[in-house]
């Protein structure tokens, strides 16, 4: 595996340098050619790294003593981007140093510090924050918004929705993944204006490289029986916190079962190869590394509470995506849209330019914006504008001013938000 070197935030999380310091060469172990530019306090990386030999030759230091708080507001983080060591290692991602970096460190200040250096793509309003969940299958489930925009219109849906196919592809195989968006019902007419717009413009759209199969329920997350859960931030991170808090209760549950008497225990000796299986699948350090999507670079997420294992698990996500070239694949996506938009846009006639009179859609977003807008253009043309379709004809420029308003933050789920609706808790 030839790699470009990844950037490893050494003073994020709980446990700081020496988690981080061991998790990265812990994946170098199982991965030999990964190289690391570990940015952080000089004389801690450098303690650290003498109990792990091989990481001498395979890493550079960046020094930085300077650290972004756990419960440092963003806005505090951004102006301190140049000297702190999570924004040293997104930067490095920027300037080309590095193909990707990594941090534990605070949710809503990485967003923001990798937002403003890397920008999203053309087309995209706002990164989303995705994540892989355990299944009853051989496969994971992508799941976003995890946290990262609390409020999100049916446009920001449809790209979360391209976006997670994608990353899907990357780590399923699958050239069409099942994609469906996260509801209280199945029926059609379950949910919210935006989730029942988000979901007519999925099944419309046409050339988009995954199988739409409508709405999911958040007890059948897990079921495996789809590849892609798309939702807004607040519904997703609520969702991702409940299912890691039934899977505590469940290995808590079981802890206290198999000890409360001899026969117990032994029982537990009998059992011993399935509770080991149920431990590792459920076992969070196993399924660490979220990413941000829709950024002109690769940033992964390790939870703050992981261990070494869940530092490395981080650190071969960010190597995967670049060595699948994610970043890429998700503008080849939105290229493509862009082509079939073009072929919609001239078959749809008087009714579309009729509807879409008035609306203002720049070029650089053209894909997302035209297709939702070709779509709801030909709905209303029947049966009137919803006040959802109204919505999605706002121009992205409206869109993206809302997105840039504020940016929210919190870790271990404490959300921490501004008056934009963006907010990370993860």
């Amino acid at each position: 595996m030839s790699l470009p070197r990844i950037a490893v935030d050494a003073m994020g999380g709980d446990e700081g340098v020496r988690v981080m310091v061991e998790g990265a060469a812990l994946a170098r172990r199982r991965h030999d050619k990964f190289k690391f530019l570990l940015v952080g306090d000089e004389a801690r990386i450098k303690a650290a790294l003498e109990s792990h030999p091989g990481m001498a030759g395979a890493s550079e230091i960046l020094h930085s003593d300077d650290v972004v708080g756990g419960d440092e507001l963003p806005s505090r983080a951004l102006r301190r981007a140049k000297t702190t060591s999570m924004g040293l290692a997104v930067n490095a991602v920027k300037q080309g140093d590095a193909g990707a970096a990594v941090s534990a460190g605070n949710t809503g200040a990485l967003m923001a510090m990798s937002k403003l250096a890397l920008r999203t793509m053309p087309g995209l309003d706002r990164p989303a924050l995705a994540a892989l969940l355990p299944t009853l299958t051989d496969n994971d489930v992508v799941m976003l918004d995890l946290g990262a925009n609390r409020e999100c219109d049916a446009r920001n849906l449809v790209q979360f929705a391209i976006m997670g196919a994608a990353y899907a592809r990357v780590v399923t195989g699958r050239e069409r993944p099942r994609t469906r968006l996260l509801n209280i019902g199945t029926e059609e007419t379950k949910g919210t204006e935006d989730i029942q717009a988000a979901a007519e413009a999925l099944r419309a759209a046409t050339g988009l490289a995954m199988d739409f199969e409508g709405y999911v329920e958040a007890d059948k997350i897990n079921r495996g029986e789809c590849d892609v859960v798309v939702c807004d931030g607040f519904s997703g991170n609520i969702a991702l916190k409940a299912i890691e808090g039934a899977a505590r209760f469940v290995t808590d549950l079981l802890r206290q079962a198999f000890t409360s008497s001899v026969r117990s225990k032994i029982g537990f000796l009998v059992s011993r190869p399935a509770t080991e299986l149920l431990r590792h699948h459920l076992d969070p350090n196993n399924h660490n590394g979220a990413v941000f999507l829709g950024l002109n670079g690769v940033v992964v997420k390790s939870h703050g509470s992981a261990n070494a294992k869940g530092v490395a698990n981080a650190v071969e996500v960010a190597a995967r995506l670049l060595e699948d070239d994610i970043t890429n694949r998700i503008k080849r996506d939105l290229g493509e849209i862009e082509a079939a938009v073009t072929g919609a846009s001239a078959s749809s006639g008087s009714a579309g330019a009729g509807a879409a009179e008035g609306s203002t859609v720049s070029a650089g977003a053209v894909s997302i914006g035209a297709v939702v807008g070709v779509v709801l253009a030909a709905m209303s043309s029947d049966k009137g504008a919803s006040p959802a379709g109204a919505a999605l004809m706002t121009s992205p420029s409206s869109a993206t001013r809302r997105a840039s308003d504020g940016i929210g933050a919190g870790e271990s789920g404490r959300c921490m938000t501004r008056s934009s609706g963006e907010g990370v808790g993860v």
